[in-house]
């Protein structure tokens, strides 16, 4: 009953099929070969023209399986590995037709009836499939268009916009922590607050939380924080106001007031100036000193904070912080901080995925390991005192996960404050086996589909072995002038929509006579759930180029 059709160039297909015909659930090309003694590069074309022909005619959920022989692919999964620069590089080449390899099996010949395996340089000859692997591609989503966007909010009584950070524009208003998500964050969120709330009383505080902070935070360094600048609105009618709050839309060219040392001289982090929230402490703290904060209950505040951070896996420039605040008798507060911590380690342990549990501990603010603290714990001490940092003993290292700190001067002389923040993306992360903070951002909907509603599992990638492409730059700072690496990081972030994974320092250089200072970097574009081609890459490097020495002013070379 199937229809089978003879010398069809691979690529070319739509041209073999009617227009109602080429929504084919799967496309199958086993062992393709351009014939002969064809080199790897000959290879690749071919595929490459394969790809881009098989994006016309195949369903928009529909999948591609290439059978390769050990080692042609270029993968992890080929064993022994092939050096990249031998081997068909297959998801790199199909990257440049919107694929991803979703999943690699062994080729089994013998499962399949009637399979012969001929053609060995083009004769009517077997050859080797021991090893071969069938790889398996499905469609990825499109690389994001970020267009400019503001956020329309009310702020005390007035109607106003502000500007939304290039970096941050996909990021505002996703609903993560909202009632009807089941994304993995609002799950940690929901059983950690379950938990707590049979310890003591609970009370908790979302959605009437502003989304800036009016001034600058003391003791935190002002080119670590989104300074954004408000433009006053006319005042809409009720019904439209209710409109935007709930579809608010949102802008954004970089906004580059974001604290480099000539924007913090020309007063950026004025009293009258407006900063994206760093932290939830701020709130906190404002509740408690209105007397909202009771002795014997908990008060728990949730919602995503924004901080500008270098680089890594995990660091992250949005995550959603959950503050958890109590106020107890002064010299009960040990008792409280051991209570809170072994309630958490106990919710933990409940959701954690496998037999391999983490050990959740207090680390004392002052111990010597503080240095090998990861970025969140960093930006933690820059707002105020800590006494403890929550860490666990998962990779990497002494990972912190939150912080613990207390006053004693914000509601009486009998009564000490306790404030215990968490990083639920981080949690998340660690509960999910998710290695790369940015998949928990993905607009793929391939990464929601493995979290049912209250459930946390083991997250599955649906993108593997993605191609990396790597780039140098250098330049002359400007003489005289410290040079801002965040703001530098910043940039990278916006003009790649989050593909940039790694940036390293590989040389500096100063030159004699003038005393100028030159910096090379080396940057790696990488994607953790999309196809991102070297062409790509090579356009996000010259976007980087032509925004460093716009708004830093170095002189590229």
């Amino acid at each position: 009953g199937a229809e089978v059709l003879f010398s069809v160039d691979c690529t070319k297909l739509k041209d073999y099929f009617s227009a109602g015909k080429r929504e084919f659930d799967c496309i199958y090309f086993n062992f393709p070969h351009c014939g002969r003694k064809a080199g790897v590069v000959k290879n690749r074309e071919l595929l490459a023209h394969f790809f881009h022909s098989s994006a016309e005619v195949l369903a928009e959920e529909g999948e591609i399986h290439v059978a390769l022989c050990n080692g042609q692919g270029g993968t992890p999964a080929d064993q022994p590995r092939r050096e990249w620069h031998n081997s068909w590089q297959i998801v790199a080449v199909a990257a440049g037709a919107g694929f991803i390899l979703s999943d690699v099996q062994p080729f089994k010949a013998e499962t399949i009836h009637g399979y012969k395996c001929t053609g060995y340089r083009s004769q009517d000859k077997s050859f080797c499939v021991e090893g071969a692997l069938n790889h398996i591609f499905t469609r990825s989503t499109p690389l994001l268009c970020l267009t400019p966007m503001s956020c329309r909010i009310q702020l005390q009584s007035q109607n106003i916009s502000f500007q939304v950070p290039q970096v941050l524009v996909d990021k505002i208003n996703r609903g993560f922590l909202a009632p009807n998500s089941n994304h993995p964050v609002r799950t940690v969120k929901e059983k950690l607050t379950a938990g707590l709330s049979q310890a003591l009383p609970l009370q908790s505080t979302d959605s009437c939380l502003s989304l800036l902070h009016q001034g600058h935070l003391r003791g935190v360094c002002p080119s670590r924080v989104f300074w954004i600048t408000l433009s006053p609105e006319e005042t809409p009618s009720t019904e439209e106001m209710s409109h935007r709050l709930a579809n608010a839309v949102l802008f954004s060219p970089v906004d580059f007031c974001q604290g480099t040392d000539k924007n913090v001289q020309e007063g950026c982090h004025s009293p009258k100036q407006f900063c994206l929230r760093p932290s939830l402490l701020p709130h906190a703290q404002a509740i408690t000193q209105e007397g909202a904060i009771l002795p014997g209950t908990l008060h728990v505040l949730s919602g995503p904070v924004f901080r500008k951070c270098l680089i890594s896996p995990h660091s992250l420039p949005v995550f959603h912080e959950m503050l958890i605040v109590s106020a107890v008798n002064r010299g009960t507060e040990s008792s409280c901080i051991q209570m809170l911590v072994n309630n958490i380690q106990t919710t933990i342990h409940s959701l954690h995925q496998t037999d391999n549990k983490p050990n959740i501990s207090l680390q004392e603010a002052t111990s010597s390991e503080t240095t090998q603290l990861n970025d969140f714990a960093a930006f933690e001490c820059q707002l105020s005192k800590i006494q403890y940092f929550i860490c666990t003993d998962t990779d990497p290292p002494g990972s912190c996960v939150g912080t613990v700190r207390t006053s004693q001067e914000l509601i009486s002389s009998e009564l000490v404050v306790v404030f215990a923040s968490l990083n639920l993306d981080l949690l998340a992360m660690l509960l999910c086996g998710i290695s790369d903070w940015r998949m928990l951002w993905t607009w793929d909907t391939r990464f929601l589909q493995q979290f049912p509603r209250g459930e946390l599992r083991l997250f599955k990638s649906f993108s593997l072995y993605p191609p990396s492409y790597v780039h140098d730059i250098s330049f002359w700072v400007p003489h005289g002038e410290p040079f801002d690496e965040v703001a530098f990081h910043t940039i990278a972030r916006g003009v790649s929509g989050e593909m940039v994974i790694s940036i390293q320092l590989r040389d500096t250089f100063q030159q004699v006579g003038t005393g100028r200072s030159s910096l090379c970097y080396r940057l790696t574009f990488q994607s953790c759930d999309r196809a991102l081609s070297c062409r790509e890459a090579a356009e996000m490097q010259l976007r980087f180029r032509e925004q460093i020495h716009q708004h830093l002013g170095v002189t590229l070379r």
